[in-house]
């Protein structure tokens, strides 16, 4: 997907139309992601009746005041306008964080064949390597709601990057980062501890270096020599 659109200027939907022009920003913000190509005009009957569907589609995904953490998806509108300021007026029914392709970007036409789009409105899905995972969206996303992330999700066999081993759940929300490492050392640290007071108990004496010995006898530094 990112392959896709380096080289090119996509713009935020947001009041100060802020560019991402670079191939860091391009990357950084399209890679691992879910990609929903929006063809749609604001001069069309349908596409402005399916608007409203799509914008409360994704707030549902992405907004945090309806899920806790925003979903690996970007909506990017590619405008079949016949104007700039159609273009304009359109996409204030869209949400502000989506992306779009300036309108004297002539590729949007470029896209629009590469897709074969033939009617509007038309979503089609991308998966993160730029195949095709859903070539019209639009009756999917009408009937199912936001449940169809899920289906686009395991279809992508996406990367969640918010992965957690499951033992982490039982133990409570993460403190930092490196929670799960330290979790596992003082795991490690605790088993020695106790074998170590159980040997004492039974009479038996323990030598503080014998914590760095494996069960057979052998140092702790393992097989290099």
């Amino acid at each position: 997907m990112v392959d896709l659109f380096l080289g090119k200027v996509l713009v935020k939907n947001n009041k100060d139309k802020d560019e991402l022009d670079t191939e860091r920003e391009i990357i950084l913000r399209l890679q691992n992601r879910i990609l929903m190509l929006f063809f749609g005009s604001g001069e069309c009957e349908k596409c402005q009746e399916f608007v409203s569907t799509l914008k409360d589609f994704y707030k549902k995904l992405t907004d945090e005041f309806y899920v806790e953490r925003s979903a690996q998806l970007v909506l990017l509108y590619i405008s079949l306008d016949s104007s700039e300021e159609q273009q304009e007026k359109f996409l204030k029914e869209l949400p502000k964080r989506c992306l779009f392709l300036p309108h004297e970007d002539p590729y949007r036409q470029e896209l629009s064949v590469m897709f074969e789009v033939l009617d509007l409105p038309r979503v089609v899905v991308l998966r993160p390597d730029c195949s095709v995972l859903t070539a019209d969206a639009v009756p999917e996303i009408c009937k199912l709601g936001p449940d169809c992330y899920r289906n686009w999700q395991e279809g992508a066999e996406l990367i969640d990057r918010n992965f957690m081993m499951n033992e982490e759940f039982d133990e409570g929300k993460m403190r930092s980062m490196t929670d799960p490492i330290r979790r596992v050392k003082y795991k490690v640290e605790d088993k020695k501890k106790k074998k170590k007071k159980k040997k004492k108990k039974d009479g038996v004496s323990v030598e503080e270096e014998d914590e760095d010995r494996d069960e057979d006898g052998n140092d702790g530094g393992g097989g290099w020599g």
